[in-house]
């Protein structure tokens, strides 16, 4: 069985808690994104899209 999820999503919650789950598509991840919004610390949320090339990741990583 394939993993059949597109984005990783991790994230630290402003009480120090720890989020990490898998979206299959964009409507989803916003969903998540907008459910878990006054839980979130914005600046810590890293989202990984798994269909990106992985070159084109790690240029955005060494941004």
């Amino acid at each position: 069985m394939g993993n059949s999820s597109r984005f990783v999503i991790n994230a630290i919650g402003k009480g120090g808690e720890t989020y990490y789950t898998h979206c299959k598509n964009k409507q989803e991840l916003h969903q998540w994104i907008s459910e878990h919004k006054e839980k979130l610390s914005m600046n810590d949320l890293k989202i990984i899209d798994r269909s990106k090339n992985p070159i084109l990741r790690l240029l955005n990583i060494i941004k």
